[in-house]
């Protein structure tokens, strides 16, 4: 049976390179992990479509279901979800993030996430 929401999701998901589920958007942020993971993308930057969860219930419900994952914020890279905050504040400290985005012909300045990982050591 399909799902109105998760075909919508899904439509995002494939249409777009990176696409970010999020609390408010990617130039305002409504919750402090959304602004992490958007403040990542946006510093070394990474060009993404934002989902603003808070402007329709339905997604905000569904994308957790579509995912399997309970938390907001969610990125998603070339179609597959990556993971939520912390996981994204790993990746980008342990150069994972680095690697997928490089693996999947994702652009982004190789020298701001290096800026973040001399900060954050």
């Amino acid at each position: 049976m399909s799902n109105p929401v998760h075909d919508a999701i899904k439509a995002d998901v494939e249409a777009n390179d990176v696409v970010l589920f999020m609390k408010g958007t990617a130039q305002m942020p409504q919750c402090g992990f959304s602004s992490r993971v958007a403040g990542v993308l946006n510093y070394m930057g990474v060009e993404y479509k934002d989902v603003n969860v808070l402007a329709d219930e339905s997604i905000r419900d569904g994308i957790k279901s579509y995912s399997d994952w309970p938390t907001i914020p969610q990125l998603y890279v070339k179609g597959e979800f990556v993971g939520g905050c912390d996981i994204i504040t790993e990746m980008t400290l342990s150069g994972e993030l680095d690697t997928l985005l490089d693996e999947n012909g994702v652009a982004f300045n190789k020298e701001a996430a290096e800026k973040i990982r001399e900060s954050n050591s």
